[in-house]
């Protein structure tokens, strides 16, 4: 999972549709209140928090590759919550958690047969692994639009070593992957989580926490504004609908494993 400069406190205030996306995969958990429970990409830590108090008698590590959300995070630690600055690639447990949970981030990691193996052997016995994450067909109307901007002759040369950032399967190449790990049981779904943004303004925080942080990253400082600007009025020109909302695709698979 590479790190990105994104901005925890911004992040918080554009994350709405993620929390709830968040709050959903939470509610579908049984919890005695005694798991040990590790949160995969934690971000601001607000969900990662509720999990803690779901388990009063238990324990939950958020860990996230960004310093910013992570210190942004730890201004929620309690005594059975901590967060810990980690890359998922680098994720080395063992048998130390009864549940890990990831929401709206495991999109960002780009191997996911090493990312399953190391989930599994992280896993107690009998332990389980719930996430969501983007698949195939999320955000197709900001992928046109970015696509379109960076073939521009004054942004193309910036982007001749581009690498798409994220990893959105369709729900048959996924299983394929998962039956490669020796899970007791696991689910795959496809679920549609196409979003109306309440109007421009909240469609151009999301833009910008975390959209378009990758990319800005190609590009040298005095050029990274007229960019995201022009990024920015393409996708409400394109996405505005006549009540003002603005509309995007958010295609989601939840995966449900058991080790």
């Amino acid at each position: 999972m590479s790190s990105y400069d994104f901005d925890g406190e911004k992040y918080r205030q554009a994350s709405k549709h993620q929390k709830e996306w968040g709050h959903k995969l939470i509610a579908d958990i049984n919890f005695t209140g005694h798991e040990i429970i590790l949160d995969l990409g934690c971000g601001d830590g607000v969900l990662t928090a509720e999990l803690s108090m779901l388990v009063p008698n238990g324990k939950v590590v958020g860990i996230d590759s960004s310093d910013s959300m992570i210190n942004t995070a730890k201004q929620l630690s309690t005594n059975n919550l901590t967060f810990v600055c980690l890359d998922i690639n680098e994720l080395n447990y063992s048998n130390k958690f009864d549940i890990i949970y990831s929401n709206a981030a495991l999109h960002w990691v780009k191997n996911h047969g090493k990312l399953l193996q190391n989930c599994y052997t992280a896993l107690k016995p009998g332990g389980q692994l719930t996430w969501n994450f983007a698949a195939d067909g999320t955000c197709e109307n900001f992928y046109a639009v970015i696509d379109s901007v960076m073939s521009l002759p004054l942004y193309h040369e910036y982007f001749i070593s581009y690498e798409c950032p994220w990893y959105m399967p369709q729900k048959d190449e996924y299983i394929s992957l998962m039956k490669k790990i020796e899970f007791q049981t696991f689910n795959v779904e496809y679920e549609n989580m196409d979003r109306y943004f309440a109007d421009a303004d909240e469609m151009t925080k999301w833009i910008d926490q975390p959209s378009i942080v990758p990319f800005l990253a190609y590009l040298p400082d005095d050029m990274k504004h007229g960019f995201r600007d022009l990024i920015v009025n393409k996708m409400i020109d394109n996405t505005k609908q006549p009540d003002g909302r603005c509309f995007e695709t958010f295609r989601r698979l939840k995966v449900t494993a058991t080790k």
